[in-house]
């Protein structure tokens, strides 16, 4: 019979320092590019468009407004401008003007306006003009329209920015190949997404940081922070965390709950600048009357972002559906239809 084994079994080793990893590991994790969880992805994306913009300086300028003109097959281009003028009205405006007389362009659409960032240098104006000239003479008015005014650049049609629509287009604008320890992957708290409230609580940031300017997106991800990672909540009576940086550090957590941090009430529009850091515990934590308190104000707060067009989650396609037009609001009321007959016929069933 064998004998019973009474050795008292060893807790299974882990990592604690850096110094116990081999180098890729550690390079992984302390390359300064990932040091930081307060390392955003906003930065790396400006990175990306100052790239992309320094490439695009480098072009001739009117090489890419040329390209990007409508020629049709009578060898006419539709051209759309956008350029600014500086000085008294009406003289810099009859200039450019002039500009487009003299190479026979036929104006379609003309509007002029205060320029949205003014500038020091006197009075400006903002001029668009959509235009049908000979194609050949593009490159001559372009330049002649240069001369005149500053700022000349084409104007498309859409309102729509770009924005990956479907999780395989993530690869389009995320350069970053992020490196996970797989031990210290086993400690994300990733079951709370399980959840659908809380799951739908972080889309609804996610969703109204498409499109949204980039002020609006630091201030958007200020808000994950002080609510998905490091938020708290009433619940019968007592300050409970539901955020999931609290709920996955035991000290952070303690500290939350404790007389030393400051706890201010629940406000977007103050959460949404309160400077942060990563580095030690929070000095200050937002406090909901409830979690549908939080997510109430949150969508409220989201309403008021300027954007030409609004966005839903289709979780059977699993992409975004840009409501854009009257066409696209129809379809998903039609979808909406299709929600309430299946609780209609679930009631009916009940009853």
């Amino acid at each position: 019979m064998p004998t019973p084994n009474t050795t008292t079994p060893q807790p299974k080793g882990f990592r604690r320092a850096v110094s116990e990893l081999d180098a890729k590991q550690a390079e992984a994790i302390m390359t300064p590019r990932f040091v930081s969880r307060r390392q955003s992805l906003i930065e790396d994306a400006r990175k990306e468009r100052e790239k992309a913009e320094a490439q695009a300086a480098a072009v001739e300028p009117g090489e890419a407004l040329v390209a990007g003109a409508c020629v049709d097959k009578d060898g006419k281009a539709v051209l759309s401008l956008l350029f600014t003028l500086r000085g008294d009205k009406p003289a810099p405006l009859s200039r450019a003007l002039k500009a487009f007389e003299a190479f026979e362009a036929q104006i379609h659409h003309l509007e002029t306006r205060p320029p949205r960032r003014p500038q020091a240098g006197g009075p400006q104006l903002e001029c668009f003009v959509r235009c049908e000239v000979p194609s050949a003479t593009l490159p001559a008015l372009i330049s002649s329209v240069r001369r005149v005014a500053e700022d000349v650049r084409g104007a498309g049609d859409n309102r729509v920015l770009w924005f990956p629509r479907k999780a395989s287009e993530l690869d389009k604008c995320h350069h970053l190949v992020t490196k996970f320890d797989p031990d210290l992957d086993l400690d994300h708290p990733v079951p709370m997404l399980a959840d659908r409230t809380f799951a739908q609580f972080s889309q609804d940031i996610g969703l109204a940081s498409l499109g949204a300017s980039d002020e609006e997106i630091e201030k958007l991800s200020t808000l994950y922070w002080f609510t998905v990672e490091f938020g708290l909540c009433r619940q019968n009576g007592e300050v409970k965390a539901y955020g999931a940086g609290l709920l996955s550090s035991y000290g952070e957590l303690l500290h939350s709950l404790s007389e030393e941090p400051e706890v201010r009430p629940f406000d977007p529009d103050a959460a949404a600048v309160q400077p942060y850091q990563d580095q030690t515990y929070q000095p200050v934590y937002f406090l909901s009357d409830s979690f549908s308190d939080a997510r109430d104000k949150l969508r409220s707060y989201a309403s008021r972002i300027q954007r030409p067009f609004s966005v839903k989650f289709d979780p059977y396609t699993l992409a975004i559906d840009v409501l854009d037009s009257p066409h696209a609001i129809r379809r998903s009321l039609e979808h909406v239809q299709d929600e309430l007959y299946t609780l209609a016929h679930a009631l009916s069933a009940i009853g």
